[in-house]
């Protein structure tokens, strides 16, 4: 790893640690990803953590990957039937008209 792509807590937080060492890198990645500082009332903020669910739900296995896969299938399910109760009042209303 370059010099230049070197994560700072290194220096700062985990001095000591060998940077080139992948779960080093992984803790600086999760302390960098829990002392993150945004509003999250945003759009990106809203799909920054969407992602970070995506990412850890992707490593992890056994129950918490089934939990995970249940959590998105019900979301998912939610949305469909939000969509489908908006596309059945809008035609109901246009029909009405």
């Amino acid at each position: 790893m370059a010099e230049s792509e070197r994560n700072p807590r290194f220096e700062d937080d985990l001095v000591g640690l060998d940077p080139e060492d992948p779960e080093a890198q992984a803790f600086a990645a999760h302390l960098d990803r829990m002392q993150r500082c945004e509003p999250g009332f945003t759009i990106e903020a809203s799909l920054s953590r969407v992602e970070d669910f995506a990412e850890s739900s992707s490593r992890a296995g056994g129950l918490r990957w089934w939990v995970a896969a249940t959590i998105v299938v019900l979301i998912v399910l939610g949305v469909i039937v939000a969509s489908w109760d908006i596309v059945v009042r809008a035609i109901a209303w246009l029909s009405a008209g």
